[in-house]
C-alpha cells in the first residue's frame, strides 16, 4: 500500500511505502544564510519525519543540493550537529540551480518508518 500525505496536483510532501518514508525536498527561508537555511530545512525534515512515524535517527539517505559548493563547509557544520552520533545516513551533496535564486540549500530525505 502506498500512502501519500499533503498531496497536491504536483507532489506529495510525504510518500510512505513498505516501511519507508520518502520526503519531498525541503528548503529554508529565502535570503537567510546557508547555515540558517540548512537549520530551517532540517527542522522541516524533522517535522515531516515525525508525522510519517519516523525520526532523524532512522534516516536512510539524504541528498543535499547547494546553489554554490563554496557553501559546503557552512552547510556541513549545521548538518554534523543535527545528525545523531552513529546514525549518519548515506548522503550525496552536489551543486544545482535551485527553484529560486535566493535559495541556497535543499535537502531530500528517505527514512525507515
Amino acid at each position: 500500500m502506498i500512502e501519500r500525505l499533503h498531496t497536491s496536483a504536483r507532489m506529495s510532501k510525504i510518500v510512505k511505502h513498505n516501511g519507508v518514508a520518502y520526503l519531498c525536498g525541503q528548503v529554508g527561508i529565502a535570503g537567510d544564510s546557508v547555515a540558517d537555511q540548512t537549520r530551517e530545512c532540517l527542522s522541516r525534515v524533522e517535522k515531516l519525519l515525525e508525522e510519517a512515524g519516523s525520526s532523524k535517527s532512522q534516516t536512510l539517505q539524504a541528498i543535499v543540493w547547494l546553489a554554490d559548493m563554496s557553501d559546503f563547509a557552512e552547510m556541513n557544520e549545521v548538518w554534523d550537529a543535527w545528525v545523531p552520533e552513529g546514525h549518519a545516513p548515506a548522503r550525496a551533496c552536489g551543486e544545482a540551480k535551485l527553484a529560486r535564486p535566493e535559495l541556497k540549500v535543499e535537502i531530500i530525505v528517505t527514512a525507515a518508518v
